[in-house]
């Protein structure tokens, strides 16, 4: 599976809402409820306080079946009722094909909805995607992951800073080796634009030990599935073992087999993984992995579906088309085990005021 992109904010500014109002604001985002002049020096009123979006039926729309969106669910659900929406669906293919997503995508706004939150299953193609829906009248966010590309054609991107995220796992592994040793990567799928962020984002870790580090081996194409990453886990050990003292594992599955595999072999290597599976929390709490580097999929959800709706009953319009947004990535170890969730939450009401106060402008 291939999680988020990067963080920098990009897209191209649309020459009419340079003549927007320029800030809008929300009740709870903590800010002065008033406005805030924009470039044109027009003054505006605009609020991001939803007024009505029982009109708006939202579809969060996964690549395919994998751990990580399921939170989408009940974020989905949440915000449907949080904000009065006419529905949110959460639907997904069978299998990873894009042209299987298309078709779904297709006979969700035949049933009539009419806002989109979608993970490409192809970043090299989506946009073509993103481009038909919009020219429907349709709002899309690209969640989770962005076009490859400099190219956003979805109304905004709201996914993870996978390299920042996989540099943050790297840092991690090398504090809990001591600074110096032989680290191994493990990752999804080569040629996925996340996976090169992510080898990119461990390279850069290594890279800054000075020659302490040494990268031993980056192991790609182990996400498909659990029995793929326990193989290639198991492999890694019998045939490396006694050199490995840190594994960093930037994708689901080879992260719950790692956890799995170093505790049942007796490995003293350190390891850190990703999200939070039950299995890597419990492993953190008994010291058997160091750490995991959690991302936000509620708040990419939650922050999603609002924006959708706000956009969809053209309240609110980007003030960037195409712009992304970072959801947030958080280290967590055997200190802030129990209490990690409070800063994602606190991340995900920032970034509504981040949409609220500088991305969005509404009428």
């Amino acid at each position: 599976m291939r999680p988020p992109t990067r963080s920098v904010l990009s897209g191209v500014a649309a020459a009419v809402l340079l003549a927007a109002p320029a800030a809008c604001t929300i009740k709870n985002s903590g800010a002065d409820t008033g406005t805030r002049a924009p470039a044109t020096g027009k003054s505006g009123t605009g609020s991001a306080e939803l007024a009505d979006g029982s009109g708006v039926k939202v579809a969060l729309v996964p690549g395919g079946a994998h751990p990580y969106f399921q939170p989408w669910k009940a974020a989905g659900a949440a915000a449907e009722k949080e904000y009065g929406l006419g529905d949110v669906t959460f639907d997904e293919t069978s299998e990873w094909d894009q042209q299987k997503q298309d078709n779904l995508l297709s006979t969700l706004a035949a049933r009539g909805y009419n806002a989109f939150g979608v993970f490409g299953v192809s970043p090299t193609d989506i946009n073509t995607t993103f481009e038909d829906l919009r020219s429907q009248g349709f709002a899309v966010a690209s969640l989770a992951s962005c076009p490859a590309g400099p190219t956003d054609k979805a109304d905004f991107c709201l996914s993870t800073d996978v390299e920042v995220a996989a540099y943050k796992a790297a840092r991690a592994a090398i504090d809990a080796m001591g600074g110096r040793g032989t680290l191994v990567h493990l990752t999804g799928n080569n040629v996925d634009a996340n996976t090169q962020l992510r080898i990119k984002g461990v390279a850069k870790a290594v890279k800054e030990s000075g020659g302490k580090v040494r990268l031993l081996q980056t192991i790609t194409d182990v996400d498909k599935d659990l029995q793929t990453a326990q193989k290639a886990v198991s492999d890694l050990l019998a045939a490396k073992g006694d050199r490995i003292q840190g594994i960093v594992t930037t994708a689901y599955n080879p992260a719950v087999a790692a956890a799995d595999a170093v505790k049942s072999s007796g490995s003293a290597a350190k390891v850190v993984a990703i999200d939070d599976d039950a299995k890597i929390l419990g492993a953190i709490k008994d010291g058997s992995v160091a750490a995991t580097v959690v991302q936000n999929p509620v708040g990419q959800a939650e922050v999603g579906t609002w924006a959708l709706a706000l956009l969809q009953t053209k309240q609110c319009a980007m003030r960037r088309p195409g712009q992304t947004v970072d959801s947030g990535s958080f280290v967590v170890t055997k200190a802030n085990a129990g209490t990690y969730d409070a800063a994602r939450k606190a991340k995900t009401e920032q970034l509504k005021k981040e949409f609220a106060d500088t991305l969005l402008v509404c009428e």
